[in-house]
């Protein structure tokens, strides 16, 4: 007698437990908003400002197992992010400008909504300087290549649309780099 119960209480789990969510495949478009740290480097000091990041991505994923997927990311993306420096009547402003990036990512279902992300790759950032010295004013501007390594989260809010979460640290030449915590809303098709 507990033989069967124990056997019908493990059927009954087994049958009403979430199945996971089936790996996430084809191609996606998403919108990229949130939040823009941006470091310079200049040898013993460092200098840093806050700004707001928005942008658009796509990608597409290919199902490997039951619960697993790679895919490629490509991202355009934007910041409102300005560092100044002021000395007198003297003064220099790094606004960071448009950002690209390419990469990979690797997606694990953990739950029939929620699936883990890990993304790698290639980014250049625009960065524009404005100097101005005796009343003169010069801009600049140049691109910095780097990579981007980036953790996150998405919730399946229907079968084609989600919304997430995601960290993402980037290392760019000349002592540049950024750290982005930004949330997505998006769509597989």
């Amino acid at each position: 007698m507990k033989l069967s119960f124990v056997a019908f209480a493990f059927a009954a789990t087994a049958i009403t437990a979430p199945a996971l969510a089936a790996p996430v495949s084809g191609a996606r478009i998403e919108g990229v908003v949130g939040y823009d740290n941006v470091r310079v480097d200049f040898g013993p000091d460092d200098e840093s400002q806050d700004g707001v990041l928005y942008g658009v991505g796509i990608g597409y994923d290919f199902a490997v197992t039951p619960t697993t997927s790679v895919g490629i990311d490509a991202e355009a993306a934007d910041a409102t992010t300005d560092i100044e420096f002021v000395d007198g009547a003297d003064s220099a402003k790094i606004s960071a400008g448009r950002d690209l990036y390419v990469g990979g990512r690797v997606t694990t279902a953990v739950s029939d909504r929620v699936n883990l992300y890990g993304k790698l790759g290639y980014t250049n950032a625009r960065i524009k300087a404005t100097v101005t010295e005796g009343g003169v004013t010069t801009s600049e501007s140049a691109n910095g290549d780097g990579i981007r390594a980036g953790v996150g989260a998405q919730y399946a809010l229907g079968t084609n649309s989600y919304v997430g979460t995601e960290y993402r640290y980037s290392n760019y030449e000349a002592g540049l780099s950024r750290h982005q915590v930004a949330a997505t809303f998006g769509f597989r098709f």
